[in-house]
């Protein structure tokens, strides 16, 4: 059972730098291509990082407008209950007409006066309904005032959400743009792995813009997003035994990471891995990073933890996109242990 795992990456960008992204051109010339072999790997790093910043852009978008539209619908409610309260009041105005008309509402007061057997109670009552009268309207009124203040607010909210969708719906756009051209850039990165391997001799570490070093901790894990698939002895069809090593799905061209500071003891292309790099590290263990699509260290190259190290591809016997990760005790195959439980008592939790 595949056991997700997520970790957004966390690189700021305005709008207006996607725009700049999605418009510059796919890569520089050189090769067969149109792009050289490092040129491609770059591009393709590059474009990954910027379709996780535009997905991110996009996720935080439509999050704001759903609560812009959730305001909309509380003062929505607002109103509601406002005009209730407006209606009440209208009735009860209503009814105090009503009991004037009865009571001789219709003649002036001076001549109800003249009539009335109590001209003083004829006026107290006649204080009392203007007091009433007065209370009622000042009531509408502020009830009207506070409904046209609701109803406005309603509008902007409503205007705000509308504007925040017309935003998404760029930036959806944009990122399906840079999708789009990282596709195009993965397929080229991986027909250029597939003659490399085919020849059996690599072309040479290609050099990526390193993220900044981050890590704290001594050991990471080999990929940062990835869902994990076929485990350490499990069977199939694919392998002469059992697998010897541990799986992650990911695209091709997923930046590979160095779980932990060594030297690079080997990298090779060609075989049932494909493209692969070796790291030995302090203690004597060895990790190795197969099936890539490029490499991005050479022999004997010194590694920090968290370096990338390659890309991730689908080279060798592969049937999909994944990285093949495995932890030695000597160079050779055969003499692997459990990962998830090397990088586990390491605290690398996968």
């Amino acid at each position: 059972m595949r056991s997700p795992r997520r970790r957004p990456l966390l690189v700021p960008v305005l709008l207006c730098a996607l725009v700049v992204f999605v418009s510059r051109p796919s890569g520089a010339s050189g090769g067969a291509d149109g792009v050289s072999g490092s040129g491609i790997s770059a591009e393709v790093a590059r474009l990954y990082e910027e379709a996780a910043v535009a997905t991110q852009q996009y996720e935080a978008g439509r999050r704001e407008a759903e609560a812009q539209r959730e305001r909309a619908r509380e003062l929505e409610g607002l109103l509601d209950r406002q005009r209730r309260e407006i209606s009440v009041l209208h009735e009860d105005l209503g009814r105090i007409a009503r009991a004037q008309y009865r009571t001789g509402g219709g003649l002036p007061v001076a001549a109800r006066m003249l009539l009335a057997d109590s001209p003083e109670e004829l006026m107290r009552g006649q204080h009392a309904v203007w007091q009433a009268d007065l209370a009622v309207n000042n009531a509408i009124g502020k009830s009207r005032r506070a409904e046209a203040r609701l109803a406005a607010d309603e509008a902007e909210a409503r205007a705000e959400w509308e504007r925040l969708d017309r935003r998404n719906a760029e930036l959806a756009d944009m990122k399906g743009a840079l999708q789009r051209k990282l596709e195009e850039a993965r397929e080229r990165l991986q027909g250029q792995a597939d003659v490399s391997a085919a020849a059996g001799s690599c072309r040479g570490a290609v050099r990526l813009d390193q993220p900044e070093p981050s890590f704290t901790r001594a050991w990471v894990a080999p990929v940062e997003t990835y869902e994990m698939s076929a485990g350490f002895g499990s069977g199939g069809s694919r392998w002469a035994n059992r697998h010897t090593g541990q799986d992650f799905a990911v695209p091709i061209g997923t930046p590979v990471r160095a779980v932990g500071e060594g030297r690079v003891a080997k990298v090779t292309c060609g075989g049932a891995f494909g493209m692969q790099v070796l790291v030995q590290h302090p203690g004597g263990y060895y990790t190795q990073y197969a099936h890539l699509a490029a490499a991005a260290v050479d022999q004997g190259e010194r590694v920090r933890t968290g370096q990338w190290i390659g890309q991730s591809g689908s080279t060798g016997n592969s049937t999909g996109p994944h990285l093949h990760f495995e932890v030695r005790v000597t160079p050779e195959l055969g003499s692997g242990v459990d990962p998830v439980a090397w990088l586990a008592a390491r605290g690398v939790e996968l």
